[in-house]
């Protein structure tokens, strides 16, 4: 056959990623700081992925526990990467897309199983997804907005603490049948959206201190507050619990109300 002159196209490949020196890092490099963390991270994101098949087979409880769980691994994966410096960009996004997964399906798939499921037509579709929606745009404004790695206050409610509240307030609803169906289905309704236009809001909201001899000094009513919360928790269990983090979201709203009043009077 003759030669038609045209040579045959050559695959493309993702480009290599660069050290720091600029130079093609190695086909098998060895592991990096950030692995540790990110083990943890993806403990999260499987944790996260166990709640929704639970809410899918009716197992409200234990899905309620894998959430609780996937907040733990989310606050180790940041401990272990300050620990080890095994920050990263990879590690960022990672934990994003975790927290997406674990603090936005999980928790809008439990209320729609749990309670919504019941609504007419698409409305309890609708009205669970906005736990998500909004969990996916209160990440992405954090990942643009982000200044380094150290995470003191955060604008809108944290997506940890919406899936948290949700978590909390099943758990109690499951020990103590308090509502009516139909009352439960506007309640989680309200809630939910109450939640999902708190994660998009500008309330200003605190990290949880470290329990470190500095956050003390430093935060001594704080810490006390929380280590208070924590034993009435253990006391009361599921109640105590949705109580603390409605609390911790009240503490925020009262606060920046204060603050933006008090902006509008000195001015």
């Amino acid at each position: 056959m003759a030669d038609t002159g045209q040579q045959k196209p050559q695959k493309r490949y993702p480009p290599f990623l660069k050290n720091s020196f600029g130079e093609r890092s190695l086909r098998f490099p060895t592991v990096s700081r950030s692995f540790v963390p990110s083990v943890f991270t993806v403990m999260n994101m499987v944790s996260g992925y166990i709640s929704i098949v639970m809410s899918g087979e009716g197992s409200f409880v234990a899905a309620c526990w894998f959430i609780i769980l996937a907040a733990f691994f989310d606050t180790i994966d940041g401990f272990v990467a300050r620990v080890t410096k095994g920050t990263s960009d990879f590690g960022v996004e990672l934990d994003s897309l975790s927290d997406l997964v674990s603090f936005g399906a999980a928790p809008a798939y439990l209320v729609y199983k749990f309670g919504l499921e019941g609504l007419p037509g698409i409305i309890g579709i609708c009205v669970s997804s906005l736990l998500m929606i909004g969990s996916g745009l209160r990440l992405a404004r954090f990942n643009i907005s982000m200044i380094g790695y150290e995470k003191d206050s955060f604008s809108g409610l944290p997506t940890p603490a919406q899936a948290l509240t949700i978590a909390g307030f099943v758990l109690w609803m499951s020990s103590d049948k308090i509502f009516p169906v139909a009352s439960m289905q506007i309640v989680l309704a309200a809630l939910s959206t109450a939640l999902a236009l708190l994660m998009i809001s500008k309330v200003n909201y605190d990290a949880l201190p470290k329990p470190t001899l500095d956050s003390f000094k430093l935060q001594p009513l704080q810490m006390s507050l929380y280590i208070a919360a924590m034993f009435c928790v253990l006391l009361f269990h599921s109640k105590a619990f949705f109580l603390a983090m409605l609390l911790y979201i009240l503490v925020g709203i009262v606060r920046s109300i204060t603050l933006l009043f008090r902006g509008q009077w000195q001015t």
